[in-house]
């Protein structure tokens, strides 16, 4: 079986992490969608309310599974056998960042390998932080997130 983990922050989940998983899941028989937990980062969102969010919007996929840690993905993935991390790009101005992350990785734990995907054109600017502030200048987002995400950020409305 092919596992793979996808990580990320997901502070919210949107389309955009969607139709990577939704790709990733035609390569890998398992998918681990795993909430990178920084703890020097200040979310919008709880690791709580992020993984209500993630476990929402991926229930009709019976082969993904949601976990999260506040350690390294490599090391995570070491120990649920996984054998590739998966990650989105989105421009080129993403590319050197993970290219970084990967040579990282890579010298962490070199039997894990790093895949990515290419952002569909229309995901292509979704990013997390760009949701909130577009949705905090009173922007309808509703199209580039799940319903889950809507409902959370008008109960969080700052």
């Amino acid at each position: 079986m092919k596992i793979a983990i996808y990580p990320g922050s997901f502070d919210p989940i949107t389309n955009g992490h969607l139709d990577i998983l939704e790709r990733s899941l035609k390569v890998f028989d398992k998918v681990i969608i795993l909430l990178a937990h920084n703890p020097n980062k200040k979310g919008r969102f709880s690791v709580e309310e992020r993984l209500e969010m993630i476990k929402e919007s991926v229930q009709k996929y019976p082969n993904v599974e949601v976990a999260w840690t506040d350690g390294l993905s490599v090391d995570y993935a070491k120990s649920v056998g996984a054998t590739h991390l998966i990650r989105g790009l989105r421009a080129v101005s993403d590319f050197e960042y993970e290219f970084q992350l990967n040579s990282a990785n890579r010298f962490a734990n070199s039997d894990i390998d790093m895949v990515f995907f290419m952002a569909s054109g229309k995901n292509s600017f979704i990013t997390s932080s760009t949701i909130v502030e577009l949705f905090d200048g009173g922007v309808d987002v509703s199209s580039l997130v799940p319903h889950c995400v809507i409902e959370k950020l008008k109960k969080d409305s700052r």
